[in-house]
């Protein structure tokens, strides 16, 4: 039976869905105005891999994770969500496009993100920009039941109003007013009072007609609306990253329950930080990575969701170039595996030496798994399982206990524990040479001056050099051992 731990209980406890046999999960996405970093990829494989397991272990899962282009401002994790720029504003002067270009552009660029991890598809992707009708309903339901406040075309939630405010995140109200270092906003009663609805400046953008005022939502309420419309008022599972804690998640508990009188979430699970070196990722300590930086020195996105469910997903984790090495060492011995078996099992014969009982061993490998993944999606331990199995069935190979049939159901059982993992296995999948990236930077920098002849002669070096190359967009690519 599947533990989780629980944020809200701050403790495992057995899950049960409220609809026997179905799971409504609810996932926050990402803001679409620049490139996702490794960090947030690490939270979407671990929401990936728990979907995968409630599967495997029967249930018919509806994920929603929605996209946010609208309303999240730079300031929102300690400022409420009513201070700052708006994220898409600033994509879009960055790249002097329009806020819908960005948009656009960096969705595309996540859904590539997602695929090339195998990452399995929501059921939807609502995007916040299609919802502001539902936002302002639940907006002007807040105010008639007096748990929000307009003042200046702005409207922002009372915290005093909802007696339960902190359950998610343990912090005391009295605590943070003692304590609150914000800027003071003019029309709030409380400085931890968030906004629902904001006027916008004559200069933004976004901004939509509303009983308040010309204006765009608060980020906070573009997640209740767009979970509620598409899992109903109650769902099973709320996943995001630790540092939406407080105060998206605090906030969206809420609104919500404000507005429905009825419990948000079951369940909430949250990833922690993934470092690098040890450290925040930063892009002015130059430690801040995209997947894109990752395939440009020559490692498959497979290493990288390796890499990461290497950690249990609730334990800070170290990112660094070594621990990526050793990942793609892990997935080389699990392509062999695979590769190996494959072939005795092609080969129709029986072993020299049988195995008394192949079924029962193989088998015993994939409870332990099962009691791994139960306790809590432990995948450190489901894969060191993996690993035993491997070195097993190989010292079984070795003795000539391990013939056809033998194969075919070890195979069969790494199947199983694959549906899981989602581990996507290629020949090719192995150590890359320095002189083959070097090779292929050189063809990107002959591909970007449009010197197309010297980029064909490089693609024919690197295949004397025994790799394949995969184009990708934004003249990044993928090597390959052939």
């Amino acid at each position: 039976m599947l533990k989780i731990y629980n944020t809200l209980a701050r403790k495992k406890e057995e899950f049960k869905s409220i609809n026997p046999g179905k799971v409504g999960m609810y996932n926050c996405g990402p803001t679409v105005y620049d490139f996702a970093h490794i960090g947030n990829l690490k939270t979407y494989i671990a929401t990936d891999v728990l979907r995968r397991y409630l599967e495997y272990s029967g249930y018919e899962v509806r994920q929603i994770m929605n996209i946010t282009d609208v309303g999240h401002l730079t300031n929102d994790d300690t400022n409420q969500a009513d201070t700052g720029e708006d994220k898409m504003m600033k994509g879009a002067l960055r790249e002097k496009k329009t806020p819908q270009e960005i948009a656009e552009f960096y969705t595309e660029k996540f859904f590539g993100d997602l695929e090339r991890l195998n990452i399995e598809k929501a059921a939807y992707y609502p995007r916040a920009t299609a919802h502001v009708a539902q936002m302002i309903k639940m907006t002007e339901a807040l105010i008639e039941k007096g748990l929000a406040y307009e003042v200046n075309g702005n409207v922002f939630y009372s915290v005093e109003k909802f007696p339960q405010y902190g359950k998610l995140s343990g912090i005391k109200l009295d605590e943070l007013k003692a304590g609150a270092r914000l800027e003071e906003h003019p029309d709030k009663k409380h400085p931890y009072d968030f906004s629902l609805w904001l006027k916008a400046p004559k200069e933004h953008i976004l901004k939509w007609e509303s009983p308040w005022s010309l204006g765009y939502p608060g980020w906070h309420i573009e997640c209740s609306a767009m979970s509620i419309e598409y899992l109903g008022e109650t769902m099973d599972i709320h996943t995001g990253g630790e540092d939406h804690i407080f105060p998206h998640h605090e906030n969206e508990i809420a609104q919500s329950e404000g507005y429905t009188g009825k419990e948000f979430a079951r369940y909430w699970m949250h990833t922690r930080f993934l470092l690098v070196d040890g450290q925040k990722m930063s892009k002015s300590k130059g430690n801040f990575y995209a997947l894109k930086d990752i395939l440009a020195k020559g490692y498959d996105p497979m290493h990288f969701r390796l890499f990461a469910m290497s950690g249990l997903y609730r334990t800070q984790v170290s990112f660094s170039w070594t621990a990526l090495d050793q990942a793609k060492t892990n997935l080389e011995k699990i392509a062999n595996f695979e590769r190996t078996l494959g072939e005795i099992a092609a080969g129709g014969k029986a072993a020299e030496a049988p195995q008394d009982e192949p079924v029962d061993f193989a088998y015993i490998y994939l409870k332990r798994f099962e009691e791994a993944m139960d306790d809590d999606l432990n995948t450190p331990l489901a894969l060191s399982v993996l690993y035993e199995l491997i070195t097993e069935t190989n010292k079984l190979i070795a003795a000539g206990k391990i013939g056809s049939a033998e194969a075919k159901v070890i195979l069969s059982v790494w199947n199983k524990m694959n549906r899981v993992f989602g581990l996507v296995l290629t020949e090719g999948i192995g150590e890359v040479s320095q002189e083959a990236v070097a090779v292929a930077e050189e063809r990107k920098a002959a591909r970007i001056g449009k010197d197309f002849q010297k980029s064909d002669e490089l693609r024919d070096k690197l295949g004397l050099l025994g790799y394949s190359i995969e184009d990708l967009p934004d003249n990044e690519y993928k090597l390959r051992k052939k």
